[in-house]
């Protein structure tokens, strides 16, 4: 198990396994997630004690892949990703398919304060990414040193948005065993002081920020309720306790393409964990007079 989490570790890629990566992932967050709890449980149930496991470690970067690298998108200018490793298993009872995006900056000839800041903010967020994903990866081997049962593991990471002044990236963990559960990581960096944004550093001070943001969530999921019977939020019922009350300061955000906040929700939090993870981009009416 030392030498599968060491080969992961090593910055490792192949373009064509890369997209398959990327399309397996979209392809399984589309499916319904109670065909996915049906399909993990009568999987479960065939699995042979036996099975044969093949293991797959992605070849080491080749000239043309490196090349293939270099045309990844340029966030902001300033910032890019610059390596992927990557991790893929399967046998009969557990598959993982994990991407590690890593962040770079551009080497900057004139401010060094601005590039100091950002390859300090870049590397806190490569260490924490890091941190994310070999708890996940240590859990699966887990299970596949124990024999135990079940378990599904894949991870993506999203550019949300790339514009000269920020850039904001997610990194998205499925997790299955009897059932899926997604959960979400975002990450913002202010490109004008190379800083990882908090909710907060993007109002007015004493500004109102929280309850307009709150309440306009709260306007949207009842209109999402009203519209879609399918659809269902904590939202005054009568289970108290669970609704949806407003949103804090360690909330999950991110500013995108068109500089609006948009906030997310991992399953379960404000939803039944059929809805999946949410999200909620509020109007720039709501908050434009309270924006820096």
């Amino acid at each position: 198990m030392k030498d599968l989490k060491a080969d992961y570790l090593e910055p490792r890629m192949s373009q064509a396994q890369l997209e398959r990566l990327k399309q397996t992932i979209d392809r399984a967050k589309k499916e319904n997630r109670k065909e996915r709890q049906k399909a993990g449980l009568t999987r479960l149930a065939a699995c042979a004690a036996a099975a044969a496991i093949v293991f797959v470690v992605l070849p080491n970067i080749s000239a043309a892949a490196a090349y293939a690298m270099e045309q990844l998108p340029v966030i902001g200018q300033l910032v890019k990703i610059v390596t992927f490793r990557s991790y893929e298993y399967e046998d009969a009872k557990h598959e993982a398919e994990i991407e590690v995006p890593e962040l770079g900056v551009e080497q900057l000839m004139e401010d060094k304060e601005l590039q100091a800041s950002l390859d300090s903010t870049t590397g806190e967020i490569n260490e924490e990414i890091r941190k994310i994903t070999t708890e996940l990866l240590e859990e699966f081997m887990v299970y596949v040193r124990d024999e135990m049962g079940y378990k599904e593991v894949m991870v993506k990471s999203e550019v949300l948005a790339a514009t000269p002044h920020y850039f904001a990236l997610k990194l998205c963990c499925y997790q299955a065993e009897a059932s899926g559960y997604e959960e979400n990581y975002y990450y913002t960096i202010d490109l004008m002081s190379g800083e990882r944004l908090r909710l907060k550093d993007i109002f007015l001070e004493g500004s109102d920020y929280i309850a307009r943001i709150s309440d306009n969530i709260k306007e949207q999921m009842l209109q999402q309720m009203e519209e879609d019977e399918g659809k269902t939020y904590w939202l005054d019922s009568e289970f108290e306790d669970m609704d949806f009350k407003g949103i804090t300061e360690e909330t999950s955000f991110y500013l995108n393409e068109k500089n609006n906040v948009v906030i997310g929700f991992n399953e379960g939090e404000v939803a039944p964990m059929y809805m999946g993870a949410v999200e909620f981009e509020i109007p720039p009416e709501v908050l434009s007079d309270i924006r820096k």
